[in-house]
């Protein structure tokens, strides 16, 4: 989020971001990517609370979710940094391992 902002204040100036950000020009670059990235976490982040949720309330904890939440941590701080860095296919990869981690945790409910 902050490396959204940040690019967006780049691009736009810190007086249109502290306004009502009607007809904001389109943010662009690294700093739309960012957002995206931002906004893709928001929805994974969501299934991966459900689910670390569920576990812990079923008592379904082991070390396999303790690995599926390592691994998901883990391969999301890279897909920001690879989306950022604007690499197409290796973001992808990276999102498939995320997906991966989430699996784990989900096999053992």
């Amino acid at each position: 989020m902050l490396v959204a902002v940040a690019g967006a204040q780049l691009q736009v100036g810190l007086p249109a971001l502290m306004g009502n950000r009607e007809d904001l020009p389109p943010i662009v670059g690294w700093a739309g990517r960012a957002r995206r990235a931002q906004f893709n976490m928001l929805e994974y982040l969501v299934l991966f609370a459900i689910l670390v949720l569920v576990a812990q309330i079923t008592g379904k904890t082991n070390a396999m979710t303790l690995l599926g939440c390592q691994i998901f941590f883990w391969a999301r701080l890279a897909y920001a940094i690879v989306y950022v860095a604007g690499v197409p296919w290796l973001r992808t990869a990276i999102w498939v391992v995320s997906v991966v981690g989430l699996l784990l945790i989900l096999l053992q409910l």
